[in-house]
């Protein structure tokens, strides 16, 4: 069986094998170290809608805890949702979301810690991503044109590299 060039970002295709068929990555011979991430999404409503989930008096009930748990929930299962994501024993997973009535916007920031041999971004933009799925689920019937955008990992440190955002 082929190995994983080692070097992410190195050019070479790191996910398929010689065949070129999709495959999980070997990371066994990895030492494990403190991996952190951090990712944010928009939510984009109407002021009323957002006022409404400010206020907690959504028909559905407490929009923002239930969005909360469901991002914690999501990053613990993200290797049952992406097919190549490694499981991984979840340190930390923290989920805000913070909503602005005016703007009519909810901010969401997810972070996810372990120590293991492969990184967290997938449990930090899975739980940002089923965050904002739950806060629409539960405003759909208020109004139907809700927004979710700009889905974007912040930053992530551990392994060979760390990176942040612009």
């Amino acid at each position: 069986m082929d190995r994983p060039a080692e070097a992410a970002g190195s050019g070479d295709l790191t996910h398929l094998d010689a065949a070129g068929s999709a495959r999980m990555v070997d990371v066994s011979g990895k030492p494990p170290t403190r991996r952190h991430a951090r990712a944010e999404v928009t939510v984009r409503m109407s002021p009323a809608t957002a006022a409404k989930v400010l206020a907690g008096n959504a028909p559905k009930g407490d929009v923002v805890g239930t969005a909360r748990l469901a991002g914690i929930q999501a990053a613990k299962r993200t290797d049952e949702l992406i097919p190549l994501a490694h499981q991984l024993p979840l340190a930390h997973v923290e989920v805000e979301v913070e909503v602005d009535a005016e703007s009519g916007e909810a901010r969401i920031e997810a972070e996810a810690a372990t120590t293991a041999g492969t990184g967290v971004e997938m449990e930090a933009l899975t739980a940002c991503s089923v965050a904002a799925l739950t806060l629409y689920d539960m405003v759909k019937g208020i109004e139907r044109g809700i927004v979710v955008d700009g889905l974007r990992l912040l930053e992530k440190s551990g392994g060979k590299h760390d990176w942040r955002a612009e």
